[in-house]
């Protein structure tokens, strides 16, 4: 049963899917459906405000959701078995199946955009484009460095914590964040720290790769491995983005990937 409810032309509800109740958001009227993917810990509300707001209403269907564990699909709490980007993939593409989209396209973020790696080197025929950033195929022994360097979130300033304590309350945050970079290095044990290395070359979609050239967390080799092995794919770096090109540069951010998606 979806329940929704409207403010300022954004619906929002919950879908059963694969035994959870997952939140999502929705707007826009236009013919071209597009999932928006959030990092980690993150949900529509955390993530994608200048997305659901200001992305083309006419020409696109924006749709944002929270993965389970995350945001508002809650219960259940969140975990980090092995598989979690492929459980959340396949509740990405089932989400949009259950809400009536045959095809669509995915703008994908951190893990958001590694969890629209894995959901577009499976399902090939559903995904219409893919536009990725701040996402690794892989992690290596300086990502888990850089992951560690941030475990303990009192480290981190008041403004980076206060919209997931909002979100989560103190404490969960901190031992969900905890827990999160124990799942992310879980692939480091792997050969190559492998994540999705396989599934990338089976991505057939037009592909775009952005990139922040000063992103403290996913360094350059990342993006260089998915334009060197998505066929096709192009490669955009935003000299002075960090991590959240899409929210310190929205406006530019936007334009870029409706002129990709409208290609």
């Amino acid at each position: 049963i979806t329940v929704f409810w409207i403010y300022s032309s954004l619906t929002s509800g919950r879908q059963r899917v694969n035994g959870v109740d997952l939140y999502y958001e929705r707007t826009g009227r236009g013919k071209h459906a597009v999932l928006l993917l959030p990092g980690a810990l993150g949900s529509t509300k955390t993530d994608f405000g200048p997305q659901l707001k200001s992305l083309n209403k006419e020409r696109f269907t924006v749709v944002g959701w929270d993965p389970r564990g995350y945001g508002q699909s809650r219960p259940p709490n969140r975990d980090f078995p092995p598989d979690f980007f492929e459980r959340d993939a396949k509740d990405a593409v089932d989400l949009m199946k259950a809400l009536g989209f045959g095809k669509f396209s995915l703008l994908g973020w951190s893990d958001g955009g590694i969890t629209a790696l894995v959901a577009a080197g499976r399902n090939p025929e559903q995904i219409h484009k893919l536009v990725v950033w701040g996402a690794n195929a892989f992690v290596s022994p300086q990502d888990l460095k850089l992951y560690n360097a941030v475990r303990d979130v009192s480290s981190w300033s008041a403004r980076m914590r206060q919209p997931m304590e909002e979100v989560y309350g103190a404490q969960v945050f901190a031992k969900t964040w905890e827990a999160w970079v124990d799942g992310i290095a879980q692939f480091a044990h792997r050969p190559g720290g492998n994540i999705c290395m396989d599934l990338v070359p089976l991505i057939s979609c037009p592909t775009l790769i952005l990139h922040g050239e000063k992103d403290p967390m996913v360094p350059s080799v990342h993006p260089q491995y998915l334009l060197k092995h998505i066929k096709g794919s192009r490669l955009h770096l935003m000299p002075e983005g960090k991590h959240n090109i899409h929210l310190r540069y929205a406006e530019e951010f936007n334009k870029l990937v409706e002129d990709f998606l409208q290609e």
